[in-house]
């Protein structure tokens, strides 16, 4: 198993539910796909660097955790398809 982390921007005018909603979701394809998660981070909302399809604001979360080589793909596919998702990133972490 090789360490990971994975920050991702939701769309800003979902409510506190919905966004919680999404973590859940994201944890779940983590720990069903037999990843360990090691730390979430929500940062909350924040003001993005540029915009991104007229939005300047977005809910930043970070997921830190273990995981299969095959993992990190999966995860990726759940985000490009989940609609409240402006941006991610997935990255392995070489410590």
């Amino acid at each position: 198993m090789s360490k990971y982390e994975t920050i991702f921007i939701l769309q800003p005018s979902l409510d506190e539910e919905a966004c919680k909603a999404n973590i859940e979701k994201f944890k779940g394809v983590i720990e069903n796909g037999g990843g360990v998660i090691e730390n979430v981070d929500v940062w909350g909302k924040r003001k993005l660097a540029y915009e991104i399809n007229k939005v300047n604001e977005g809910y930043y979360t970070l997921i830190n955790f273990n995981a299969d080589p095959k993992l990190p793909k999966e995860l990726d596919r759940v985000f490009r398809i989940t609609d409240t998702v402006i941006r991610h990133i997935i990255v392995k972490d070489e410590k």
